[in-house]
Protein backbone atom coordinates (compact mmCIF):
# COMPACT_ATOMS: atom_id res chain seq x y z
CA UNK A 1 0.00 0.00 0.00
CA UNK A 2 2.78 2.46 0.95
CA UNK A 3 4.73 1.59 -2.20
CA UNK A 4 1.72 2.34 -4.42
CA UNK A 5 1.03 5.58 -2.53
CA UNK A 6 4.65 6.65 -3.03
CA UNK A 7 4.43 5.97 -6.77
CA UNK A 8 1.23 8.01 -7.07
CA UNK A 9 2.93 10.86 -5.19
CA UNK A 10 5.91 10.73 -7.54
CA UNK A 11 3.60 10.81 -10.56
CA UNK A 12 1.88 13.88 -9.10
CA UNK A 13 5.22 15.62 -8.57
CA UNK A 14 6.23 14.86 -12.16
CA UNK A 15 2.96 16.26 -13.49
CA UNK A 16 3.06 19.40 -11.34
CA UNK A 17 6.57 20.22 -12.52
CA UNK A 18 5.48 20.13 -16.14
CA UNK A 19 7.56 17.11 -17.09
CA UNK A 20 5.00 16.02 -19.69
CA UNK A 21 5.96 18.93 -21.91
CA UNK A 22 6.83 18.25 -25.55
CA UNK A 23 10.53 17.49 -25.91
CA UNK A 24 12.54 18.54 -28.91
CA UNK A 25 15.45 16.25 -28.10
CA UNK A 26 17.05 14.22 -25.32
CA UNK A 27 19.12 17.20 -24.15
CA UNK A 28 16.04 18.33 -22.20
CA UNK A 29 16.18 15.14 -20.12
CA UNK A 30 17.66 15.55 -16.62
CA UNK A 31 18.74 12.32 -14.87
CA UNK A 32 18.02 12.05 -11.17
CA UNK A 33 21.66 12.63 -10.21
CA UNK A 34 21.62 16.06 -11.86
CA UNK A 35 18.78 17.26 -9.61
CA UNK A 36 20.90 17.79 -6.53
CA UNK A 37 18.26 19.89 -4.80
CA UNK A 38 16.05 16.79 -4.69
CA UNK A 39 18.44 14.67 -2.62
CA UNK A 40 21.39 16.65 -1.18
CA UNK A 41 19.33 17.61 1.86
CA UNK A 42 18.77 13.89 2.57
CA UNK A 43 22.53 13.36 2.86
CA UNK A 44 23.48 16.19 5.21
CA UNK A 45 25.20 14.94 8.34
CA UNK A 46 25.08 11.33 7.06
CA UNK A 47 27.77 8.79 6.26
CA UNK A 48 27.03 8.10 2.61
CA UNK A 49 27.86 5.08 0.47
CA UNK A 50 27.63 5.54 -3.29
CA UNK A 51 26.73 2.51 -5.41
CA UNK A 52 28.04 3.74 -8.71
CA UNK A 53 30.48 3.45 -11.59
CA UNK A 54 31.82 5.45 -14.53
CA UNK A 55 28.27 6.29 -15.68
CA UNK A 56 27.47 8.10 -12.41
CA UNK A 57 27.97 11.54 -13.87
CA UNK A 58 26.43 14.91 -12.98
CA UNK A 59 26.85 16.94 -16.13
CA UNK A 60 30.58 16.48 -16.77
CA UNK A 61 31.56 15.66 -13.17
CA UNK A 62 31.45 12.34 -11.39
CA UNK A 63 28.80 12.00 -8.69
CA UNK A 64 31.38 11.21 -6.00
CA UNK A 65 33.34 14.36 -6.86
CA UNK A 66 30.08 16.35 -6.89
CA UNK A 67 29.20 15.10 -3.41
CA UNK A 68 32.65 15.67 -1.95
CA UNK A 69 32.84 19.19 -3.33
CA UNK A 70 29.61 19.93 -1.43
CA UNK A 71 31.08 18.59 1.83
CA UNK A 72 28.92 15.45 1.82
CA UNK A 73 30.65 12.65 3.70
CA UNK A 74 31.17 9.83 1.20
CA UNK A 75 32.60 6.97 3.26
CA UNK A 76 32.79 4.31 0.53
CA UNK A 77 31.81 3.29 -2.96
CA UNK A 78 30.16 0.01 -3.96
CA UNK A 79 31.15 -0.87 -7.52
CA UNK A 80 29.48 -3.37 -9.92
CA UNK A 81 30.73 -5.50 -12.82
CA UNK A 82 33.43 -3.66 -14.85
CA UNK A 83 34.50 -1.71 -11.76
CA UNK A 84 34.12 1.84 -10.48
CA UNK A 85 35.84 3.46 -13.46
CA UNK A 86 34.30 0.99 -15.96
CA UNK A 87 37.59 -0.36 -17.28
CA UNK A 88 37.46 -4.02 -16.16
CA UNK A 89 36.89 -6.69 -18.80
CA UNK A 90 33.71 -8.74 -19.05
CA UNK A 91 33.54 -11.27 -16.20
CA UNK A 92 36.79 -10.01 -14.66
CA UNK A 93 37.16 -10.55 -10.89
CA UNK A 94 37.58 -7.13 -9.27
CA UNK A 95 39.29 -6.63 -5.92
CA UNK A 96 38.56 -3.96 -3.34
CA UNK A 97 40.67 -0.85 -3.76
CA UNK A 98 40.95 2.86 -3.04
CA UNK A 99 40.04 5.44 -5.65
CA UNK A 100 43.31 7.29 -6.36
CA UNK A 101 41.46 10.45 -7.39
CA UNK A 102 39.44 10.87 -4.18
CA UNK A 103 40.93 8.50 -1.61
CA UNK A 104 37.50 6.94 -1.06
CA UNK A 105 37.52 3.16 -0.36
CA UNK A 106 35.97 1.09 -3.17
CA UNK A 107 34.19 -2.12 -2.24
CA UNK A 108 33.87 -4.44 -5.22
CA UNK A 109 30.54 -6.22 -5.62
CA UNK A 110 31.98 -8.24 -8.48
CA UNK A 111 34.82 -9.88 -6.61
CA UNK A 112 34.83 -11.86 -3.38
CA UNK A 113 31.17 -10.99 -2.75
CA UNK A 114 28.24 -9.92 -4.94
CA UNK A 115 26.36 -8.23 -2.09
CA UNK A 116 27.59 -5.86 0.64
CA UNK A 117 28.43 -7.62 3.88
CA UNK A 118 27.30 -6.61 7.37
CA UNK A 119 30.81 -5.29 8.07
CA UNK A 120 30.90 -3.25 4.86
CA UNK A 121 27.62 -1.59 5.82
CA UNK A 122 28.57 -0.97 9.45
CA UNK A 123 29.44 2.74 9.03
CA UNK A 124 26.83 3.55 6.36
CA UNK A 125 23.77 5.70 7.10
CA UNK A 126 22.37 5.92 3.55
CA UNK A 127 23.12 4.38 0.15
CA UNK A 128 22.94 6.47 -3.01
CA UNK A 129 22.55 4.25 -6.11
CA UNK A 130 23.37 5.70 -9.53
CA UNK A 131 24.19 3.52 -12.58
CA UNK A 132 23.14 3.64 -16.21
CA UNK A 133 21.12 0.52 -17.07
CA UNK A 134 20.23 -0.65 -20.61
CA UNK A 135 16.88 -2.25 -19.85
CA UNK A 136 17.54 -5.98 -20.18
CA UNK A 137 17.13 -8.69 -17.59
CA UNK A 138 20.64 -10.08 -18.07
CA UNK A 139 22.48 -6.75 -17.65
CA UNK A 140 23.89 -7.25 -14.17
CA UNK A 141 23.52 -3.76 -12.68
CA UNK A 142 19.91 -4.53 -11.67
CA UNK A 143 21.08 -7.67 -9.85
CA UNK A 144 23.67 -5.62 -7.96
CA UNK A 145 20.94 -3.12 -7.10
CA UNK A 146 18.70 -5.92 -5.80
CA UNK A 147 21.42 -7.33 -3.56
CA UNK A 148 22.16 -3.86 -2.18
CA UNK A 149 18.46 -3.33 -1.46
CA UNK A 150 18.24 -6.70 0.29
CA UNK A 151 21.18 -6.07 2.61
CA UNK A 152 20.11 -2.48 3.26
CA UNK A 153 16.64 -3.75 4.23
CA UNK A 154 18.19 -6.11 6.78
CA UNK A 155 20.05 -3.24 8.45
CA UNK A 156 17.35 -0.60 7.97
CA UNK A 157 19.56 1.60 5.78
CA UNK A 158 17.67 3.90 3.37
CA UNK A 159 18.40 3.49 -0.35
CA UNK A 160 18.02 6.42 -2.75
CA UNK A 161 17.88 5.55 -6.45
CA UNK A 162 18.98 8.36 -8.76
CA UNK A 163 16.99 7.36 -11.82
CA UNK A 164 18.26 7.43 -15.40
CA UNK A 165 16.51 6.91 -18.76
CA UNK A 166 16.31 3.43 -20.26
CA UNK A 167 17.51 3.47 -23.90
CA UNK A 168 15.49 0.30 -24.51
CA UNK A 169 12.57 1.46 -22.39
CA UNK A 170 10.12 1.90 -25.27
CA UNK A 171 9.17 -1.78 -25.54
CA UNK A 172 8.66 -5.04 -23.63
CA UNK A 173 9.66 -8.37 -25.17
CA UNK A 174 11.14 -11.83 -24.70
CA UNK A 175 10.43 -14.87 -22.56
CA UNK A 176 9.75 -14.49 -18.84
CA UNK A 177 12.30 -15.91 -16.44
CA UNK A 178 11.28 -19.18 -14.77
CA UNK A 179 12.34 -19.48 -11.09
CA UNK A 180 14.52 -22.56 -11.68
CA UNK A 181 16.72 -20.53 -14.04
CA UNK A 182 17.30 -17.58 -11.71
CA UNK A 183 20.92 -16.42 -11.51
CA UNK A 184 22.99 -13.22 -11.37
CA UNK A 185 22.02 -12.60 -15.02
CA UNK A 186 18.34 -12.87 -14.13
CA UNK A 187 16.84 -12.79 -10.66
CA UNK A 188 13.17 -11.98 -11.24
CA UNK A 189 10.17 -13.19 -13.30
CA UNK A 190 10.46 -10.47 -15.92
CA UNK A 191 10.96 -10.65 -19.71
CA UNK A 192 14.34 -10.11 -21.37
CA UNK A 193 13.36 -6.52 -22.22
CA UNK A 194 11.32 -5.14 -19.31
CA UNK A 195 10.72 -1.56 -20.49
CA UNK A 196 11.40 0.08 -17.12
CA UNK A 197 13.96 2.55 -15.82
CA UNK A 198 16.20 1.31 -13.06
CA UNK A 199 14.17 3.35 -10.56
CA UNK A 200 10.89 1.81 -11.73
CA UNK A 201 12.50 -1.62 -11.57
CA UNK A 202 13.58 -1.01 -7.98
CA UNK A 203 10.03 -0.01 -7.04
CA UNK A 204 8.70 -3.21 -8.58
CA UNK A 205 11.26 -5.41 -6.83
CA UNK A 206 10.35 -3.75 -3.53
CA UNK A 207 6.61 -3.68 -4.10
CA UNK A 208 6.29 -7.26 -5.31
CA UNK A 209 8.17 -8.69 -2.34
CA UNK A 210 11.03 -10.02 -4.46
CA UNK A 211 13.67 -9.22 -1.84
CA UNK A 212 14.73 -12.18 0.28
CA UNK A 213 12.55 -13.03 3.28
CA UNK A 214 9.85 -10.80 1.78
CA UNK A 215 11.57 -7.72 3.22
CA UNK A 216 10.95 -4.16 2.04
CA UNK A 217 13.74 -1.66 1.59
CA UNK A 218 13.43 1.93 2.80
CA UNK A 219 13.41 3.12 -0.81
CA UNK A 220 13.22 6.53 -2.46
CA UNK A 221 13.51 7.29 -6.19
CA UNK A 222 14.62 10.64 -7.59
CA UNK A 223 12.87 10.58 -11.00
CA UNK A 224 14.23 11.75 -14.34
CA UNK A 225 12.91 15.17 -15.32
CA UNK A 226 11.44 15.85 -18.77
CA UNK A 227 11.37 12.18 -19.73
CA UNK A 228 8.85 9.90 -21.35
CA UNK A 229 9.26 6.34 -22.55
CA UNK A 230 9.34 7.07 -26.29
CA UNK A 231 12.03 9.76 -26.11
CA UNK A 232 15.25 8.87 -27.90
CA UNK A 233 17.97 9.15 -25.29
CA UNK A 234 21.57 8.75 -26.44
CA UNK A 235 23.77 7.60 -23.58
CA UNK A 236 26.49 10.19 -22.86
CA UNK A 237 28.80 7.49 -21.46
CA UNK A 238 29.16 3.91 -22.71
CA UNK A 239 27.48 1.78 -20.00
CA UNK A 240 30.09 -1.00 -20.23
CA UNK A 241 33.22 -1.71 -22.28
CA UNK A 242 31.51 -3.97 -24.84
CA UNK A 243 28.56 -1.64 -25.47
CA UNK A 244 30.56 1.23 -26.99
CA UNK A 245 27.77 2.99 -28.89
CA UNK A 246 23.99 3.21 -29.30
CA UNK A 247 23.94 0.68 -32.14
CA UNK A 248 25.39 -1.94 -29.78
CA UNK A 249 22.92 -0.92 -27.04
CA UNK A 250 19.96 -1.40 -29.40
CA UNK A 251 21.29 -4.74 -30.71
CA UNK A 252 22.20 -6.06 -27.27
CA UNK A 253 18.78 -7.59 -26.40
CA UNK A 254 18.82 -9.59 -29.65
CA UNK A 255 22.47 -10.61 -29.77
CA UNK A 256 23.13 -11.46 -26.13
CA UNK A 257 21.51 -14.88 -26.64
CA UNK A 258 24.67 -15.81 -28.55
CA UNK A 259 26.55 -15.71 -25.22
CA UNK A 260 24.80 -19.03 -24.57
CA UNK A 261 26.20 -20.55 -27.77
CA UNK A 262 29.59 -21.14 -29.40
CA UNK A 263 29.01 -18.17 -31.73
CA UNK A 264 31.13 -15.04 -31.23
CA UNK A 265 29.22 -11.78 -31.00
CA UNK A 266 32.25 -9.65 -31.59
CA UNK A 267 33.90 -9.56 -28.18
CA UNK A 268 37.61 -9.06 -28.72
CA UNK A 269 37.04 -6.93 -31.84
CA UNK A 270 36.33 -3.28 -32.60
CA UNK A 271 32.61 -4.10 -33.08
CA UNK A 272 31.33 -5.94 -30.01
CA UNK A 273 27.57 -6.57 -30.21
CA UNK A 274 27.62 -5.27 -33.79
CA UNK A 275 28.70 -8.46 -35.54
CA UNK A 276 28.54 -12.19 -34.95
CA UNK A 277 30.08 -15.29 -36.48
CA UNK A 278 31.73 -18.68 -36.10
CA UNK A 279 34.49 -20.54 -37.99
CA UNK A 280 32.04 -23.28 -39.01
CA UNK A 281 29.29 -21.11 -40.45
CA UNK A 282 29.11 -21.25 -44.27
CA UNK A 283 30.70 -18.32 -46.09
CA UNK A 284 27.91 -18.40 -48.67
CA UNK A 285 25.41 -17.23 -46.04
CA UNK A 286 27.87 -15.45 -43.75
CA UNK A 287 30.39 -13.57 -45.91
CA UNK A 288 31.76 -11.19 -43.27
CA UNK A 289 35.03 -12.24 -41.61
CA UNK A 290 36.60 -11.22 -38.30
CA UNK A 291 39.05 -12.70 -35.79
CA UNK A 292 38.56 -12.12 -32.04
CA UNK A 293 41.69 -11.31 -30.09
CA UNK A 294 42.57 -10.54 -26.49
CA UNK A 295 41.76 -6.94 -25.63
CA UNK A 296 41.34 -4.93 -22.47
CA UNK A 297 37.54 -5.13 -22.83
CA UNK A 298 37.57 -8.91 -23.31
CA UNK A 299 40.72 -10.79 -22.36
CA UNK A 300 39.66 -14.27 -23.48
CA UNK A 301 36.74 -13.85 -25.89
CA UNK A 302 34.91 -16.77 -27.55
CA UNK A 303 36.67 -18.05 -30.69
CA UNK A 304 39.84 -16.15 -29.81
CA UNK A 305 42.37 -16.34 -32.65
CA UNK A 306 39.88 -18.07 -34.97
CA UNK A 307 38.68 -16.53 -38.20
CA UNK A 308 34.90 -16.28 -37.91
CA UNK A 309 32.43 -16.10 -40.78
CA UNK A 310 29.38 -14.07 -39.92
CA UNK A 311 27.34 -10.92 -40.41
CA UNK A 312 28.45 -7.31 -39.98
CA UNK A 313 25.67 -5.28 -38.35
CA UNK A 314 27.81 -2.21 -37.86
CA UNK A 315 26.21 -0.40 -40.78
CA UNK A 316 22.62 -0.79 -39.57
CA UNK A 317 20.83 2.49 -39.12
CA UNK A 318 20.45 3.44 -35.45
CA UNK A 319 17.13 5.19 -36.04
CA UNK A 320 15.74 2.10 -37.70
CA UNK A 321 16.96 -0.14 -34.87
CA UNK A 322 15.36 2.15 -32.29
CA UNK A 323 12.03 1.97 -34.09
CA UNK A 324 11.93 -1.84 -34.01
CA UNK A 325 10.11 -2.60 -30.77
CA UNK A 326 11.00 -6.27 -30.56
CA UNK A 327 13.87 -8.69 -30.18
CA UNK A 328 15.17 -9.96 -33.54
CA UNK A 329 15.12 -13.75 -33.21
CA UNK A 330 16.14 -14.33 -36.82
CA UNK A 331 19.83 -13.84 -36.07
CA UNK A 332 19.75 -16.74 -33.61
CA UNK A 333 17.42 -19.00 -35.59
CA UNK A 334 19.32 -18.64 -38.86
CA UNK A 335 22.71 -19.21 -37.21
CA UNK A 336 21.39 -22.44 -35.67
CA UNK A 337 19.89 -23.55 -38.99
CA UNK A 338 23.21 -23.04 -40.80
CA UNK A 339 25.41 -24.48 -38.05
CA UNK A 340 26.78 -27.85 -39.22
CA UNK A 341 27.17 -29.66 -35.88
CA UNK A 342 24.09 -28.62 -33.93
CA UNK A 343 25.18 -30.60 -30.86
CA UNK A 344 27.94 -27.99 -30.36
CA UNK A 345 25.81 -24.91 -30.90
CA UNK A 346 24.37 -24.29 -27.41
CA UNK A 347 26.24 -24.21 -24.11
CA UNK A 348 24.93 -24.56 -20.55
CA UNK A 349 24.71 -20.77 -20.14
CA UNK A 350 21.87 -20.46 -22.66
CA UNK A 351 19.05 -21.29 -20.23
CA UNK A 352 20.25 -18.71 -17.73
CA UNK A 353 20.24 -15.99 -20.40
CA UNK A 354 16.92 -17.03 -21.90
CA UNK A 355 15.48 -17.57 -18.42
CA UNK A 356 13.64 -20.63 -19.67
CA UNK A 357 14.30 -24.11 -21.05
CA UNK A 358 11.57 -23.68 -23.65
CA UNK A 359 13.47 -21.43 -26.07
CA UNK A 360 16.27 -23.92 -26.78
CA UNK A 361 13.72 -26.70 -27.32
CA UNK A 362 11.70 -24.50 -29.66
CA UNK A 363 14.79 -23.64 -31.71
CA UNK A 364 15.86 -27.28 -31.90
CA UNK A 365 12.34 -28.24 -32.98
CA UNK A 366 12.45 -25.78 -35.86
CA UNK A 367 9.92 -23.21 -34.58
CA UNK A 368 9.68 -20.01 -36.58
CA UNK A 369 10.22 -16.62 -34.92
CA UNK A 370 6.49 -15.89 -35.07
CA UNK A 371 5.64 -19.26 -33.51
CA UNK A 372 8.09 -18.65 -30.67
CA UNK A 373 6.79 -15.15 -30.11
CA UNK A 374 3.23 -16.47 -29.89
CA UNK A 375 4.23 -18.50 -26.81
CA UNK A 376 5.36 -15.29 -25.06
CA UNK A 377 2.17 -13.31 -25.54
CA UNK A 378 0.19 -14.29 -22.44
CA UNK A 379 3.17 -13.85 -20.14
CA UNK A 380 4.06 -10.49 -21.65
CA UNK A 381 0.52 -9.18 -21.26
CA UNK A 382 0.45 -10.30 -17.62
CA UNK A 383 3.80 -8.60 -17.03
CA UNK A 384 2.62 -5.35 -18.61
CA UNK A 385 -0.30 -5.34 -16.20
CA UNK A 386 2.04 -6.02 -13.27
CA UNK A 387 4.54 -3.30 -14.15
CA UNK A 388 1.83 -0.66 -14.78
CA UNK A 389 1.57 -0.06 -11.01
CA UNK A 390 5.24 0.98 -10.86
CA UNK A 391 5.67 3.17 -13.92
CA UNK A 392 6.73 6.76 -13.24
CA UNK A 393 6.82 8.04 -16.81
CA UNK A 394 4.22 8.18 -19.59
CA UNK A 395 4.48 6.22 -22.85
CA UNK A 396 4.28 9.42 -24.88
CA UNK A 397 4.60 13.14 -24.18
Amino acid sequence: MLTHFFILLLKLVISVNGMHALLSNDHDVLPGAWQTNAYFHLLEGKQVAVAGNHTSMVSGTHLVDTLLSSDINVVKVFSPEHGFRGRAADGEHIDDSTDPQTGVPIVSLYGNNRRPTREQLAVVDVILFDMQDVGTRFYTYISTMTYIMEEAAVKGIPVIILDRPNPNGHYVDGPLLEPEHASFVGLHPVPVVHGMTIGEYALMVNGEGWLKDDRRADLRVVPVAHYYREVRYSLPVAPSPNLPNMRAVYLYPSLCFFEGTSVSLGRGTDKPFQQFGHPDLPASAYPHQFTPESRRESVNPPQIGEECKGLDLGQLDEDDLARKKRINLEYLLEAYRHFPDKSRFFNTYFEQLAGTSRLRKQIEAGYSASAIRATWENDLEAFRQLRSAYLLYPEEN
